[in-house]
Formats: C-alpha cells, sequence, structure tokens
C-alpha cells in the first residue's frame, strides 16, 4: 500500500502515541482521540520524545493531531485503532461508538493483548469489518503486529490491514483463529507460567530464572524459533526429550497462588520496590534503559543502518 491513507486511533496512552508515530512516521495522517485533555495536550512532546532517543527526524509531527471529539477524530478515517485499557465493556462501549461514528467503509482494530476479538465486537451489526492488530509494547520499536480476523471478519479487510502495516513497515502476521491471547502472549504466559512455577517450587530463585533464559536459549530467540529449533535437531530427539519434561512441566489451569501471595504481602514489581526480585528506582530505570537500547539496536540491525 503506497497511498497515504488517513488514519485515526481511539486513545493516546502508551501504545497509542506510539502507534500514531509509525503511521506518522510512514507519512499517513493521524488523528487521535481521548476523552482527556492533558492525554492529548503532551502528544506531541511523547513522540517528539520518543524520536529523539531513537535519532529519527521530527518531521512527521504534524501529520498528527488530537481530539477531544470522536466524531470529529474518525471522520474520513479509512482505518481505526481502537487503544483503550484492557476492560471489555470498555471496548465494547467504544466499538459500538466507532460503528455508529465512523465511515461505513472504515476498518475497525483493537490493540487488545489478549482478549478474543469476538467478545469485543460481540453482535455489532458491522463485525464484517472489524477485527484485532495486537502490537507489542513499545510500537515503534517492536516490529510484530498479530492481525486477528474473526469468523465474520470479510479476508479483505485482513488483506488490507496486513498491507497497510507492512508498508508501515510492520512485520504483520495472520492468526487464523479468534483466540484469547492470540500466539504470542499464549507463548510468552506458557513461559511465564513455568517460570512462576520453578521459583514457587523452591527450584531456584527468580533471579536465576532471568539470568538462565537470558544467557542460554534466549540468545538464540531472535533467531532461530522453536520449531526451526526443533527441525535442526530434529523431530525424533523432540520427542523423546517431550516424553520426559512435559510430564514433569507445570500444567495449572489458572493463575499461580505464588501471584497471589506476592499481592497479598503488598509486592507489585517495581512500583512498590519488591515483586519476584527487590528494586531501587535506579535499578528499574537502569533495566528500562537497556531494553530501550537492545530494541533500539534490532530495530537498526532490521533496517540495515548497522550498531
Amino acid at each position: 500500500m503506497s497511498a497515504r491513507a488517513n488514519i485515526s486511533i481511539i486513545g493516546a496512552g502508551l501504545m497509542g502515541h506510539g502507534i500514531a508515530q509509525v503511521f506518522a512516521r510512514a507519512g499517513h495522517k493521524v488523528r487521535v482521540y481521548d476523552a482527556y485533555q492533558a492525554s492529548l495536550d503532551t502528544l506531541h512532546a511523547r513522540i517528539e520524545s520518543n524520536l529523539r532517543d531513537l535519532d529519527e527526524p521530527i518531521d512527521c509531527l504534524p501529520l498528527v493531531s488530537g481530539h477531544a471529539d470522536m466524531a470529529e477524530a474518525v471522520a474520513g478515517a479509512q482505518f481505526i485503532f481502537e487503544c483503550a485499557p484492557e476492560k471489555v465493556e470498555l471496548k465494547r462501549e467504544i466499538f459500538a461508538k466507532l460503528e455508529a461514528l465512523a465511515p461505513a467503509d472504515a476498518v475497525l482494530a483493537s490493540n487488545t493483548s489478549v482478549m478474543p476479538i469476538g467478545s469485543i465486537v460481540g453482535d455489532l451489526s458491522t463485525r464484517s469489518r472489524m477485527l484485532g492488530t495486537h502490537w507489542w509494547n513499545p510500537p515503534f520499536l517492536v516490529p510484530l503486529v498479530e492481525v486477528v480476523g474473526t469468523p465474520d471478519t470479510e479476508v479483505r479487510h485482513i488483506e488490507s490491514m496486513i498491507a497497510l502495516l507492512a508498508s508501515a513497515g510492520k512485520t504483520p502476521v495472520r492468526v487464523m483463529k479468534d483466540v484469547a491471547g492470540f500466539v504470542g502472549n499464549r507463548l510468552q504466559h506458557a513461559l511465564w507460567r513455568e517460570a512462576i512455577a520453578l521459583v514457587a517450587e523452591g527450584i531456584c530463585d527468580a533471579r536465576t530464572v532471568d539470568t538462565v533464559i537470558k544467557a542460554s536459549f534466549g540468545r538464540r530467540l531472535a533467531v532461530l524459533g522453536p520449531l526451526e529449533n526443533s527441525d535442526l535437531i530434529g523431530t525424533e530427539l523432540t520427542l523423546d526429550i517431550h516424553k520426559t519434561i512435559i510430564p514433569a512441566l507445570d500444567h495449572s489451569t489458572g493463575p499461580s497462588p505464588y501471584l497471589d501471595k506476592l499481592m497479598t504481602e503488598g509486592k507489585f514489581g517495581v512500583k512498590s520496590g519488591e515483586g519476584f526480585m527487590a528494586w531501587t528506582p535506579d535499578e528499574a530505570q537502569a533495566l528500562r534503559k537497556r531494553v530501550f537500547a537492545h530494541l533500539k539496536k534490532a530495530l537498526a540491525a532490521d533496517r540495515g543502518e548497522g550498531a
């Protein structure tokens, strides 16, 4: 898709402003709606800060505008991205409004991380144009976007969304079934479930879990996916390994009681100074900087810009 599109984003928060940045950098006109004026007041400043941190030009900023009126924000839009908090009733309310306010041919997308899209669009009358686009945080650094249709979504809308995302430099993938967590978060949280179980069962401490991941198979994951790895070592070896290890893995069907224990003890993570580990403000900030620097370097490599 080479033509410039009119994009609307509902929500100017963490994900919304980052998605606006991606499309503006690709030359698209972006209107951002938010019910809170304070979020709109800082919209350009946050995008500019991101661009400067990435050593990128800020000449795309005029393509982004903030709006306190939803009807005004979606007028003439071809693609609309809902970026509201992960509350299903709120998202349903927004989609009902968008169905009434948006142009009849606009594609409506939710940026939910885990909710099945069908649970959001419900029984709205134009479900054929509604789908999910799960961006990863921060959206201007992580390339993947999962595109999820429901049984009612027309394939042409999925294809036009994939073309739009690819034209903006993203890596879109189509998820064939509308399931909770889609692909990425199902994989990520299966790992998290086992990581928490290892700590809860006293097999190792939290820092050991993260060290093992980062200093072993985590080093390979960016270039060697698990199924590629299985093919490399041979599926027969994978089967032999799984006969031993799969029965020993955590099989719980709900959140770990260990998480409840942390909540009871007031251990909410960085915000309280301790979660699975203890944190000082300096340690937390250093971690954020390391993650940003790593993702920035990976993005540069993807673009062939070198380190």
